[in-house]
């Protein structure tokens, strides 16, 4: 199963989250503090959680300011729902369902959704078909010809077994008849048991719905560990900490005879096959310090009890030995940024082979690391974590936001007690401060690209490059056509009129290429920076040349009825090519149409951004070629 969609209710902060939906890879939110990321998380980690067991509780986790006045009201807080989970089925969960109730009982929209409530009971639907599983079931036990009619309309098990009960009466010494019933409850028992056909399929499915694992500041790894508690302990009588230390304990096939063992050799061979195995994850995405070893030790100590008697307790201690320094260090007093990478990695190790993948929920992850290891913890995330499992994020960090995948962003912010917190995909209309770290890692980046790349194309504003970045990313998967030269760095620079400023300051230390839309606006300035000396004419090209109009914008390369669509998708509107007038750039018709001067040019392209598996295979060729003659010009200026 892969999560598809989460709504929170009446969780601390949030009063309603409606449907946040999941990446199927890496989901990252974004939102200041207090704003409601661990409130989101925490109720979905209480969903299905893979380690300890927290549950929801009333009077810790309802809205505070509502709870009495919902009480008062009548309403029973304890049948409120505060998470919905709605799974996609894949291949595998399918088949699993049709080897045993038949083909067609799932259908193809189907859905899983689960739902748990504050008095931690699981409601769930399966979206399976009951009808054609009944119909599979009688279809593969044939009847005498003169019951059969008894059996058509019947749409449940539990029908099929009151009609079974009702001709065995009406039928008695039809030996016949009989013997035919007998096989078809069998066949029904086969399939349901004593259960209803909802039960059935969730004793199938249940084990494939992944368990989510969440991780935060408070589950790092302690510098002491009792070895008998943790080890022995249920699981349930674990906190966090201590649940991360007994990963550790376990992480290289440790055994707890070992672990426990007298005799020196066997104790401290079983603890290198820890430290072993711990220390190359951690040097492989750690690049702060390549010279650290994990040096777990174990040690006795004697306790005294109140009846005078005393007892030896083994603890496990860890140490990490700085070979840059020549020195170790308590785990506990390397940076806080070290001891949330290292105690990650040895709590996930327990979990990083479980079938199915867990979900992973990282509460503001890295959060004490610096920029380039947060980079590291980002590379971890894909090339580790996300190969198998979807992730979850919380962070306000520019340095853990991925520039080139925005798609994965939801902002959370806090509305305050009316609205409560929310959580949206949408990023255009938010709060300053909400917004800071999405600026922060694009303006990073920008800087990134400006003085690393060698070839830079520049380009007026956001929304020409996410047309230019999707559709090329797209021809370059198309056998045959023509994409950006994967040399180009695309530089948005906040408008036209910013484009003569941005090469004036740079166009003599960087090879700039130059895309503008087909206006008077700024070009007379940029034909000035030609004659000194500062751009080669050929590296400016105008959109008019592409589509041969004497004014043309970046929209006009869509056919006019393609642009429309992602115009009415954006802003929710059903404007027709025939409403439009005259022959300008298709953002002035529109405009002049609403009777505006300009809209959002952003929200259209933010519509293909995020819908680009479904969009770009309707565009027309006559698009794609526009595109790749554009792309063509561009690609002719690298070796100027």
């Amino acid at each position: 199963m892969r999560l598809k969609s989460v709504r929170v209710r009446m969780f601390r902060n949030i009063l309603d989250s409606t449907e946040v939906k999941v990446q199927p890879d890496v989901t990252c939110l974004v939102g200041k503090n207090e704003s409601g990321k661990t409130a989101f998380l925490q109720a979905v980690w209480r969903l299905r959680p893979a380690r300890t067991n927290p549950s929801f509780s009333v009077p810790d986790q309802y809205p505070a300011w509502l709870e009495k006045r919902h009480r008062q009201e009548g309403k029973k807080l304890e049948d409120v729902r505060p998470i919905e989970a709605l799974y996609d089925w894949e291949p595998k969960d399918r088949q699993l369902v049709e080897e045993k109730f038949g083909s067609k009982v799932v259908p193809k929209d189907a859905e899983i959704k689960l739902w748990k409530s504050y008095s931690n009971n699981f409601v769930w639907e399966n979206g399976c078909d009951e009808r054609k599983a009944v119909e599979n079931l009688l279809a593969g036990n044939k009847l005498p010809d003169d019951v059969v009619d008894e059996f058509k309309g019947i749409e449940t098990f539990a029908a099929v077994k009151g009609k079974i009960t009702a001709v065995q009466q009406s039928k008695q010494g039809d030996e016949v008849v009989l013997a035919a019933l007998k096989q078809l409850e069998a066949a029904r028992v086969a399939l349901v048991g004593d259960k209803d056909f909802a039960g059935a399929v969730w004793a199938l499915i249940e084990p494939r719905i992944p368990k989510f694992f969440y991780f935060a500041e408070y589950s790092k790894l302690p510098y002491s560990v009792r070895i008998d508690r943790v080890l022995t302990a249920k699981a349930d009588q674990l906190n966090e900490s201590e649940t991360t230390a007994r990963a550790l304990l376990r992480l290289g096939g440790a055994e707890q005879d070992y672990l426990m063992n007298p005799e020196y050799e066997r104790r401290k061979r079983e603890l290198e096959n820890v430290a072993n195995s711990l220390t190359d994850d951690v040097l492989t995405y750690w690049s702060q310090n390549s010279q650290l070893r994990v040096q777990p030790e174990i040690t006795q100590r004697t306790e005294q009890h109140q009846n005078g008697q005393h007892s030896v307790l083994d603890e496990l201690k860890i140490r990490i030995w700085d070979n840059r320094h020549s020195l170790s260090l308590p785990f506990n007093e390397h940076s806080a940024g070290f001891q949330w990478f290292f105690s990650f990695l040895a709590a996930f190790s327990e979990y990083e082979h479980s079938e199915p993948p867990v979900i992973i929920l990282l509460d503001e992850p890295a959060v004490g690391l610096h920029a380039r290891a947060q980079a590291d913890f980002l590379r971890f995330i894909r090339e580790r974590l996300a190969k198998r499992c979807q992730v979850i994020y919380t962070t306000h960090s520019p340095f853990m936001i991925e520039p080139g995948h925005l798609e994965r962003v939801r902002l959370v912010e806090d509305l305050g007690k009316s609205d409560g917190s929310n959580i949206t995909a949408e990023v255009l209309t938010r709060d300053p401060d909400t917004l800071f770290p999405l600026q922060g890692a694009l303006g990073y980046d920008l800087v990134q690209h400006l003085f690393v790349a060698e070839h830079n194309l520049v380009v007026e504003g956001t929304s020409d490059y996410t047309y230019l970045r999707v559709v090329s990313d797209h021809l370059a998967t198309t056998p045959g056509r023509i994409a950006l030269d994967p040399a180009w760095s695309l530089v948005p620079v906040g408008g036209a009129d910013a484009v003569p400023t941005f090469v004036a300051l740079l166009g003599n230390h960087l090879k700039v290429t130059v895309v503008l839309d087909s206006r008077k606006e700024g070009n007379q300035r940029l034909s000035r920076l030609v004659n000194d000396g500062y751009l080669a004419k050929r590296r400016i090209i105008l959109i008019g040349d592409i589509v041969q109009k004497k004014l043309a914008d970046i929209e006009d390369l869509f056919a006019p009825e393609e642009y429309l669509d992602l115009y009415n998708q954006a802003f929710g509107a059903s404007i027709r090519v025939s409403d439009l007038s005259g022959s300008d750039p298709i953002v002035t018709r529109i405009a002049r149409h609403l009777g505006v001067d300009r809209f959002d040019h952003g929200k259209p392209a933010d519509v293909l951004l995020r819908n680009r598996d479904s969009i770009l295979p309707t565009l027309t060729d006559d698009t794609f070629s526009r595109f790749e003659e554009l792309f063509r010009k561009v690609n002719s200026t690298l070796n100027l």
